[in-house]
C-alpha cells in the first residue's frame, strides 16, 4: 500500500497530539481508523514510528526524522490546494495581448483597468505589433490573444470577426461639425485623408464617391487610423476612419460623425485554434468583446 496524504495527516497529528485519542478528535476522526492508519503506514515504511504506552504514543527517533519531510508534504499540499483555488476562481494567472498601435494606445487600456479591477491577482502584458505579426504570434502560442484587422493572415487561428461601423471625423471648428450625418455631398472640394496599402476601408470610401460623383483632394494619406485622425486634428481635413479611434475621447479637438452610406472596418479577436484557452484568457476576451 502506498504512503497516501491520509497517512501522513494522522502520523503528523499524533506526532503533535501525543497520544491517539487527541489526533483522532483533532482530525475528526475514530480512534480505530487512526491506529489501523498509524499501523499501515508502519507496515509500509518498515519501521517503527512510536513506542505505544499505556494509550501515549512517543516518536522513535526514525519518527523524528521522517517527521519534518512529512510537515513539508503537508505544508505542499496545503499550497498546492489553495493556488488551485485561487486558479480555479481566477485569482492567480497571467494573459498576453497583441494589438497594433491605436488599439493598445486608445483602446485596450481601459479594457485592462476593468479586468484588472475584476481580477486584481491576474497579470497582464500588452504587446505591440503589425497584424501579421499578431497573428503569427498567437498562432505560435506567444500572445493569448491577439487583435487583428481581416482577413486573417495565418492558419490555425479561431478568429470572431466585428464589423463596425466607420466615422467621418473632423476638428471641433469645421462647417460639418452642425449636420447630423455626413454624407458624400459634404465631401466634395474637401481635402482628404485617406488609408493606404489599398486598405478595405480606402476601397469601400472610393466606391461611394464614384458611385456619388464626387470629388475630393487627397494630399495626404496614411497606413493607420490613428495617424490620420492626427492629420485631422492638426491640419483640418476630413477622414473615415474606424469607430474605435474616431470615437476615442483623446482631448485632440477631433469630433466624429455617422458616415453614409455605410462603410465598414472588419476587426478580429483571435486566439489559437488548437490550444485551450485558460479561465483568464477568456474572461479577458468576452471583456474586450464587450467593449467593441
Amino acid at each position: 500500500m502506498p504512503i497516501t496524504h491520509r497517512h501522513m495527516k494522522v502520523f503528523s497529528a499524533v506526532i503533535e497530539a501525543g497520544s491517539v485519542s487527541r489526533a483522532a478528535t483533532r482530525l475528526n476522526l475514530t480512534q480505530p481508523a487512526v491506529s489501523i492508519a498509524l499501523s499501515n503506514l508502519e507496515a509500509e515504511l518498515g519501521f517503527s514510528l512510536f513506542h505505544r504506552s499505556k494509550g501515549f504514543f512517543a516518536p522513535t527517533t526514525e519518527a523524528l526524522h521522517l517527521h519534518g519531510e512529512v510537515a513539508q508534504s503537508l505544508l505542499a499540499f496545503a499550497r498546492m490546494n489553495q493556488r488551485a483555488e485561487e486558479i480555479r476562481s481566477g485569482a492567480v494567472g497571467a494573459v498576453s495581448i497583441a494589438a497594433n498601435g491605436a488599439l493598445a494606445i486608445n483602446f485596450l487600456p481601459k479594457v485592462i483597468a476593468a479586468f484588472q479591477v475584476e481580477n486584481p491577482g491576474l497579470s497582464v502584458e500588452l504587446k505591440v505589433h503589425s497584424s501579421r505579426q499578431i497573428a503569427s504570434l498567437v498562432s505560435g502560442g506567444q500572445v493569448d490573444i491577439g487583435l487583428i484587422d481581416t482577413p486573417v493572415p495565418v492558419a490555425g487561428l479561431k478568429a470572431e470577426v466585428f464589423r463596425l461601423k466607420c466615422v467621418c471625423i473632423m476638428r471641433n471648428d469645421d462647417p460639418l461639425r452642425k449636420v447630423s450625418v455626413v454624407r458624400p455631398d459634404d465631401l466634395s472640394g474637401r481635402s482628404f485623408i485617406g488609408i493606404t496599402g489599398d486598405h478595405t476601408v480606402d476601397r469601400q470610401v472610393d466606391s461611394v464617391l464614384s458611385q456619388a460623383k464626387i470629388d475630393v483632394k487627397r494630399s495626404v494619406s496614411s497606413a493607420y487610423f490613428a495617424i490620420a485622425r492626427n492629420l485631422v486634428a492638426a491640419g483640418g481635413s476630413l477622414s473615415i476612419i474606424d469607430p474605435i479611434n474616431g470615437k476615442a475621447d483623446l482631448s485632440d479637438g477631433v469630433l466624429w460623425k455617422p458616415f453614409e452610406p455605410r462603410v465598414e472596418h472588419e476587426l478580429a479577436i483571435i486566439v489559437a485554434r488548437e490550444r485551450p484557452t485558460s479561465r483568464s484568457t477568456d474572461t479577458m476576451f468576452k471583456m474586450i468583446k464587450a467593449a467593441i
